[in-house]
């Protein structure tokens, strides 16, 4: 009796998922349907703020852009989409400095995960959300981010020359510097 029983329990368990699942499609049969008509409504088209299409470089009003090249954004990008090129530089004071030559981006290959948007101590990076990548070859998906050429940065003003010491000076300097026996 009990095998009776449980035979029309799932024949009804059964029946009921049925119309389950045709209530949802019958649902999405009558809901009307929105056509976008791309390109033509590229004015009005509307894309989320949160949509991630390209990586790009912030830059300030002077025209600098954040990155001290630190490549932690490259670290953490799982698949290599982010490729820096450093170079060191002599700065005024005579330190050397890390300096970014080069940010080259594949789009090609990124997973737009934002790690490396979201592990930047400088806050360096964003997503646009520019959904318009199209190219006929893959190669030009590989973008040099710091497109832009650098502006200088300010040079401290230069020392004013020391005045010649005058020839009375000079020996004295002179006997100052000699090693003594």
């Amino acid at each position: 009796m009990s095998s009776v029983f449980e035979y029309f329990k799932s024949v009804g368990q059964g029946v009921k998922s049925l119309l389950t699942g045709m209530a949802v499609t019958g649902k999405e049969f009558v809901t009307p349907k929105i056509t976008e008509q791309y390109p033509e409504n590229r004015a009005t088209l509307q894309i989320p703020d949160r949509f991630r299409a390209e990586l790009t470089l912030k830059y300030d009003a002077e025209g600098h852009h954040k990155c001290i090249a630190c490549g932690i954004c490259q670290m953490n990008c799982p698949n290599g989409t982010i490729e820096l090129k450093t170079k060191m530089v002599e700065l005024p004071d005579g330190k050397k400095k890390r300096k970014l030559d080069k940010y080259m981006y594949d789009l090609g290959s990124c997973t737009f995960c934002m790690l490396c948007v979201t592990t930047c101590p400088q806050d360096a990076l964003e997503f646009s959300n520019d959904f318009e990548q199209a190219v006929f070859e893959r190669d030009k998906l590989v973008k040099q981010l710091n497109y832009r050429p650098e502006p200088e940065d300010p040079q401290p003003a230069a020392a004013k020359p020391a005045a010649a010491p005058s020839p009375a000076a000079k020996p004295a300097a002179e006997t100052t510097a000699t090693p003594k026996n």
